[in-house]
Parts: C-alpha cells; sequence; structure tokens
C-alpha cells in the first residue's frame, strides 16, 4: 500500500507532464543564432552612443529567454508557455522591424524572398545543427552594406516563421526545420 499523498509516476506525468529540454529546441536554437547574429552586427555596424544597439540586442536576448521560460513551465502550465512563446515572437518581431528600419533609412537593397542570398541563409537555417559559426565567414567577409542587416533579419524573419509553425513544445533536434516559406 502507497502511504497517503504519494501519487504514480504515471500519474504525475499525466498531472505534470515533464517539461521541454529548451536546448533541444529548434526554436531555441534558431533564437540563440538571432541573438549572437544581432549582438555582433550592433556592435560592429551601429554607432556606440545609438541606443538602437540596447534595444536589439535586449529584443533578440528576450526572444531566446521567454523560449527558455517557456520551455521550462511547460509541465505545469501550457497557458503559460503560450503567453511566454508569443512574448519571443513579439520580441523578435521587433527586432525584425529594427532590421527593417535600418535597411530602410540607410537606403540599403532588402533581399527578395527567392534572392541568392535569402536561399543560401534559409538552406543554412534549414540545417537543425547549424550554429552561428555557419554564418561567419558569410557574415565577417562583408563590408558595411545591406548584407550583415539582410542576413540578420532573414535569420529572424525564419526563426519567428519557426515559432509560428511549430511552437516550443513539440520540436526536438530531430526533426528538421521548413523554411521553404520563411
Amino acid at each position: 500500500m502507497r502511504p497517503i499523498g504519494l501519487i504514480s509516476d504515471e500519474r504525475r506525468r499525466r498531472v505534470y507532464p515533464p517539461h521541454g529540454n529548451y536546448r533541444e529546441l529548434l526554436s531555441f536554437r534558431k533564437a540563440e543564432i538571432v541573438y549572437d547574429l544581432t549582438f555582433h552586427f550592433c556592435y560592429r555596424f551601429l554607432s556606440k552612443p545609438d541606443r538602437t544597439i540596447d534595444q536589439m540586442i535586449q529584443a533578440a536576448r528576450s526572444g531566446k529567454q521567454n523560449i527558455i521560460e517557456g520551455s521550462k513551465v511547460s509541465g505545469t502550465s501550457k497557458e503559460t508557455e503560450i503567453k511566454l512563446m508569443g512574448f519571443a515572437r513579439a520580441s523578435l518581431d521587433k527586432l525584425l522591424n529594427d532590421f527593417r528600419d535600418i535597411l530602410r533609412v540607410r537606403n540599403f537593397v532588402t533581399w527578395d524572398k527567392e534572392s541568392r542570398e535569402a536561399r543560401f541563409v534559409r538552406r543554412i537555417g534549414s540545417n537543425p545543427d547549424a550554429t552561428y559559426d555557419a554564418y561567419r565567414e558569410f557574415r565577417e567577409t562583408v563590408q558595411l552594406n545591406s548584407l550583415p542587416t539582410s542576413l540578420s533579419a532573414s535569420f529572424t524573419r525564419q526563426t519567428i516563421y519557426w515559432i509560428n509553425r511549430s511552437g516550443v513544445w513539440s520540436v526536438t533536434s530531430s526533426k528538421k526545420a521548413d523554411f521553404a516559406n520563411a
């Protein structure tokens, strides 16, 4: 006979399903790349007194951190998990608009969805094991022009697409991302 107050492991899993391991989530892994791209972009291409630097880095960080928090709370509150994913998406949307503003005010060319560069970024992004280093050579070979801004904007857009498409709660590293429509 089981002591009062103890529940079986099976019942505990039904009441408190196991939370996700955020490091295995594609949405987290892509958001981490967005953070790294944003951090390096801001310190390389924006002037130091520009408040946009802190705001963009914070938006990228917030997107990533909300995925972590949503993953950790997923075992006890799906409602909170979904809200946190909404916050992550909103932060990344804000960041994407900052990149679009930079492209617009500096009169940079915005990549067409089917441009060679956009397809290149999608190809790298479709690899679930891709890291920031996969973009390093491409990113570091350019001078101040539209390429680093468009690269960052394109990858941020892909991450938002992935969050919208699959949600944080069901995506593991064993699944491939489909960025064809990002």
